[in-house]
């Protein structure tokens, strides 16, 4: 079994910055891309941000130039650096990762359980 657990998702006044983790655990062979997705009330989950081994980052526009995704793959962890947040940013942010298991090689597609970001003075 594998499995994605997130931390860093708080309480933050617009301007401010917060950095999201989340490792992955498990019988893991291979991760072959992680990354963040964000959802609010009403809306489909979106893409924020994003990189397979070896790639180069893919941002949402509206995250370009204010947010930076990294990998530590000796650890098999993403993180998030937000900065400049917005009240726009607000959303349950969740980690995303496709991963080859060890058992029999099958590639998953692997979501944490959320983290809830909110931007607010």
């Amino acid at each position: 079994q594998v499995q994605l657990v997130e931390s860093g998702g708080d309480l933050v006044q617009p301007g401010g910055s917060l950095r999201l983790s989340c490792a992955a655990s498990g019988s893991i062979f291979s991760i072959n891309a992680m990354g963040w997705y964000r959802q609010t009330p009403g809306k489909e989950r979106e893409l924020v941000a994003a990189v397979a081994s070896g790639g180069r980052p893919n941002y949402a526009n509206s995250v370009k130039g204010r947010f930076t995704v990294s990998r530590d793959n000796a650890k098999n962890a993403v993180y998030l650096q937000m900065n400049s947040l917005k009240p726009e940013d607000t959303a349950v942010y969740y980690c995303n990762a496709r991963i080859t298991i060890l058992a029999d090689f099958r590639l998953l597609e692997v979501w944490g359980q959320g983290t809830l970001v909110t931007v607010s003075s």
